[in-house]
C-alpha cells in the first residue's frame, strides 16, 4: 500500500516537472523532477522492505527438518 503512495507522489513531481521543461523553467523542472526520482526510490524501497518481512514470516513458518 505504501509504494502505491510512494508511485502516485512520484508520477505526479515527474508530471509537473515535465510542465515546468515545457514552460522552460529549467531549475524548477530538474528539482521537481528530482524529488520525483527520490518518490521512485522510495516506492522501491518499501516494495523491497514488505517483500523481506514477508520472507521472513514464511521462514518463521516452517518446520525445521533436522
Amino acid at each position: 500500500m505504501v509504494e502505491r503512495v510512494w508511485i502516485a507522489i512520484a508520477a505526479i513531481l515527474l508530471l509537473s516537472a515535465a510542465v515546468f521543461l515545457w514552460r522552460n523553467n529549467l531549475s524548477a523542472a530538474f528539482v521537481t523532477a528530482t524529488l520525483g526520482v527520490v518518490g521512485w526510490f522510495l516506492s522501491y524501497r518499501a516494495q523491497l522492505t514488505a517483500k523481506m518481512a514477508n520472507d521472513v514470516t514464511h521462514e518463521a513458518d516452517e518446520p525445521d527438518e533436522d
